[in-house]
This record gives structure tokens, sequence and C-alpha cells, in this order.
């Protein structure tokens, strides 16, 4: 009996002394704990939108209604994650407990993912498999809001752009590692092992996080306090208030909707236009192959566009990652034959890899550190607002393709190019302090030629 007591206090009195004592070096096994989650959940979605919910829903409803089923599904899932994200990052803005400040709902949350992924995968029905996707995304996302306040909170901002690109390394090898496993998986009919796949990887980089993580800020960060405001206040009142915090923020936000929309019109239908288009034999296994191209390109751009941000400012590189962007998306819109299609995915992935790593460093600079939780939550308005306004993508494709055969391919990847490029003009007026830093040692070392 004095076993148990000893381990439950020992492992007690180690959280505490991470929660409490005010600071420690940023070694190199923190890149790793700190990120370790962020593959469990590239692993999941990057599973889920191009390759399992095509699939569930295609055998869940008419041949002519897939692409609006799909749309509808992920729009749904995606409007909780955009309340739900937020909320959960401003609760805990405002709340520790004797467990830490994010680490129970990091815990919890993932918890409950595992029934929900379990009840989608038995889902006999269009209806069922709505309501445990949707479920599946509010308790996803009470463990996502929370861990990403992470780097915010605990980075100074000097290291914020290589920790965002091996954020990046881990998301980009998930992607890559579910295109391949996962989609050769459903592609010979193993629904169930993709999903116990996704619930393993889970469960161990939750515990990963949960035990390995310390919760106090890194040498150089900014130390902070309990906001004053309840998360109440933060996410009803507040919220446009957040909103428009500033100019900068503002744009950021929107050019972040519109690339990341464009993003997702590409992805999400992919499978079908394989099956449709090009008439592959066995479009989840090639989609998966296609995505893992794609994820390749992301994940060797990833790092050095995160460190060369924090040396050559932000934006330069977001306005590259745009233009390559639009020139991959019209690419697509003349593909013909797998290869081209390969060549189009790899033009896009770069400009994926670039846009991620640089612009979640650009936003952490823009906000409060004191309030990461609520702010990067508030950023899940243009992620997964742009899902759903890539799910009217689907109604889009019904549309055009009830027209004319296959036409609503064209007009999806034309919409994505436009997409490309508005938001890449947007983000050209939103302030660089990464290269105003630049450019303040540039003319105090010219003092001294």
């Amino acid at each position: 009996m004095l076993r148990p007591y000893l381990s439950l206090s020992f492992l007690r009195g180690m959280i505490k002394t991470m929660t409490t004592l005010p600071f420690h070096p940023l070694r190199a096994r923190d890149y790793f704990t700190l990120n370790a989650y962020w593959f469990a959940l590239s692993f999941m979605w990057n599973a889920m939108a191009p390759l399992l919910l095509p699939m569930l829903v295609a055998r869940s409803v008419p041949e002519l209604q897939k692409g609006s089923a799909l749309g509808t599904l992920t729009a749904f899932g995606l409007i909780l994650a955009t309340i739900v994200q937020p909320a959960a990052g401003a609760w805990t803005d405002a709340r520790t407990t004797r467990w830490g400040k994010r680490r129970p709902y990091i815990v919890g949350g993932t918890l409950f993912d595992v029934v929900f992924l379990v009840a989608m995968v038995f889902a006999g029905d269009y209806l069922v498999l709505l309501i445990a996707y949707a479920l599946l995304q509010v308790t996803s996302n009470i463990a996502h809001g929370p861990y990403q306040a992470y780097l915010p909170e605990l980075v100074p901002e000097a290291k914020r752009g290589k920790m965002t690109g091996v954020k990046l390394v881990f998301e980009m090898v998930g992607a890559i590692v579910t295109a391949l496993a996962v989609g050769n998986l459903v592609g010979q009919g193993q629904m169930l092992a993709a999903f116990l796949a996704i619930i393993f990887f889970l469960l161990w980089t939750m515990v990963i996080t949960a035990v390995f993580v310390d919760e106090r800020p890194f040498d150089g960060a900014i130390t902070v306090g309990v906001p004053a405001r309840s998360p109440v206040q933060a996410t009803g009142p507040r919220l446009l208030q957040t909103i428009f915090y500033s100019r900068d923020f503002f744009l950021w936000l929107i050019s972040r909707l519109l690339i990341l929309l464009a993003v997702n019109l590409v992805r999400n239908y992919i499978l079908y236009f394989l099956d449709d288009v090009l008439q592959i034999q066995n479009p989840a296994a090639e989609a998966g192959n296609l995505l893992a191209v794609l994820g390749i390109a992301v994940a060797v751009i990833v790092y050095p566009a995160g460190a060369l941000s924090d040396c050559w400012g932000r934006k330069p590189l977001i306005v590259l990652s745009g233009i390559l962007g639009t020139v991959g998306a019209c690419a697509l819109v003349l593909a013909t034959t797998m290869p081209l299609v390969l060549v189009a995915g790899t033009i896009i992935g770069i400009s994926i890899g670039v846009f991620l790593s640089v612009n979640w460093a650009w936003g952490a600079d823009l906000i409060p550190a004191d309030a990461g939780g609520r702010f990067l939550g508030i950023s899940n308005i243009a992620t997964a607002g742009a899902g759903v306004l890539a799910g009217g993508g689907g109604w889009m494709l019904d549309f055009f393709n009830a027209q004319s055969h296959n036409l609503g391919y064209p007009a999806l990847y034309l919409t994505a190019a436009l997409c490309f490029a508005v938001g890449t003009v947007i983000v050209i007026g939103v302030k660089d302090k990464r290269a105003k830093m630049r450019d303040d040692r540039e003319k105090e070392g010219a003092k001294y030629d």
C-alpha cells in the first residue's frame, strides 16, 4: 500500500515543481517533447479529410451526392472546432490546476477522441457518422486549444521560428506516414486498422506531452501571469475585440483564412478527382502516394523556412509561398496524367511548407504572450473556418459536375488559385517585426563601420 502512495506523491511533486519554478533552459529534447503531439494531430486530420471521410461518406450516400455530403460533414465539424478551440484555449489561459495549466485538457480531450473514433468506424449510416465526427471535433479541440498555447507562452520570441519549424516537421512527417500507411490500408479495405493506428499515435504522444512537457517558460521567454478576465468574457463579449486586437492581427487572420481555404480545396477532394477524372484503379492508394509526395516537399522546407524567417523576416517568405501556391493550383487544372498531378502537388507542397512554418511564427509575434491560448485559439477561426468554407467546395463540385462532366474539378482548383493570390496580396500589409529587428541591427552595425 505504501509504494502506490509514494508513486502518486512523487508524480504530484514533480508536476508541482514543473509548474511553479520560474524558468528553465531550452534543451534539444524540448524541441521533441513540445512538438510530439503535433505528429498525432497531423496523422489523424491528414488521414481524416482526404482519405477516411471521402470513403466513409461514399459508402453511406448516393454517388451524385457525395461531394455535397462530404462538404456538409466537414463544414459542420469544423464550425464546432471554430467555437470549441478558442474557448478551450481561453479557459486554460485563466486557470491552473494541481496537474498543470494545459496538461489536464490535453489528456482528457485525447481520451474522449478514442471513443468517437471508434464510433466513426462502426457508423452504420450518414447521420451516425455526422454525430460521431462532430463530437470528435469537440473533444480534439479541447486538447488542441490548450496545447497550441505552449508556443507563445513557453518559448522565447527569438526561438519561435525554429520551434515552429520543428513543429511543422512533426506535422509533415505525420502527414507523410498517414498518407502512405492509411492510404494503403484504406485501399485494401482495412478501415478499422487505419482508425486503430490513429488511436495508437494519439495515446502515445499524449503520454509524452503529459509526462515530459515542463509548463514553466524557457529562459528568455516573457514572464506572464493569469489573465484577470474570465474565459467566458474572453470568448463571448470580447470575441470581436480579440479578432480586431490590431490591424496586423486581423489582416493576418484574413490572409491565413484564404490561403488555408485554397489548401483545403486542393486536398479534400483529391481522392474523388483521381477516381472521376484520371480514373485510377485504386484511388485511395494513389491519393495516399500523392499526399506523401506533398508531405515530403513540405517536410524538407519547413525547418529552414522557419529559421530563415527569424533572420530575414516573415513577409518575403510568405509572399514566395503564395506565388508558388497559385502556380501549383493552376497547374493542377491542366493536369491530365498522374505525373503532372505529382509535379503540381510538389509545387503546392513547397508552398504549404513555407507558409505553415512562417505564418504560425508570424502570428505568435503579433499577439500578447500572456493570452496565447485565446489568441491562437481565435486563429482557429481562420484554420477551421477555411475548412468550413472548403465544405462549400463539395456543393460547387456537385453543381458544376451536373452542368458538364467533371467540370467541378477545374472550378475547384481555379478557386484555390484565386484564394492563394488574394491571401498573398493581403498579407503584404501586415507588420513584420522580425524584418524590422533585422533592419535595426544592420543600422546599428553600420554606425561602427
